[in-house]
């Protein structure tokens, strides 16, 4: 039997695209269905959830580890960027949003971030909106701590503060169109 390398170790920290940020806490060797698979076994602490990754699904899955930091500064550089307001109706723009962010890639979450941001002086938001909003931001916190090694509130506070730094500019624009 060939043995080969995995791509992830046991406390490692990997992004799985629709659920975020999980540990590896074991590796396991299962036999279903009378086939042996060997699965990764993740925790996801804020959902209080396991899953179990065969290790051949890892590329399809698009299971990633943490980001690079290159990529990191990228997402961050988007939070400072004009929001992109669309037209279109809610019910695809929302579609739009939950597929950026179940795509796991970190700069689409960011930019899902951005767009939905509402500083406390600017008009409210609908719950929808305010539910894909925390669903992005609290993505983005969590692989933020992960790689900053911190905790998902410290995370989310720098993520706000850029957010409420930069966004202001954008809604004097606005008001002045």
């Amino acid at each position: 039997m060939v043995v080969k390398a995995h791509a992830f170790d046991v406390g490692d920290y990997v992004v799985y695209p629709k659920h975020g940020v999980g540990r590896v806490i074991e590796l396991q060797e299962q036999e279903i269905a009378g086939m042996k698979l060997e699965l990764y076994v993740l925790r996801f602490e804020k959902e209080r959830m396991t899953l179990r990754v065969p290790t051949n699904k890892v590329e399809a899955i698009g299971m990633r580890k943490l980001s690079s930091d290159k990529t990191l500064r990228e997402a961050l550089d988007t939070l400072k960027g004009k929001p992109k307001v669309k037209r279109t109706m809610w019910s695809r723009r929302a579609q739009e949003y939950e597929a950026k962010i179940n795509s796991g890639d970190l700069v689409s979450i960011a930019e899902v971030t951005r767009d939905l941001f509402r500083a406390d002086d600017q008009p409210e938001q609908s719950y929808s909106e305010r539910q894909i909003f925390e669903a992005a931001s609290s993505r983005l916190a969590r692989e933020l701590a992960a790689m900053e090694k911190t905790d998902e509130p410290a995370a989310l506070k720098k993520i706000l503060a850029i957010l409420n730094e930069h966004a202001p500019k954008y809604y004097a624009e606005q008001a002045t169109a």
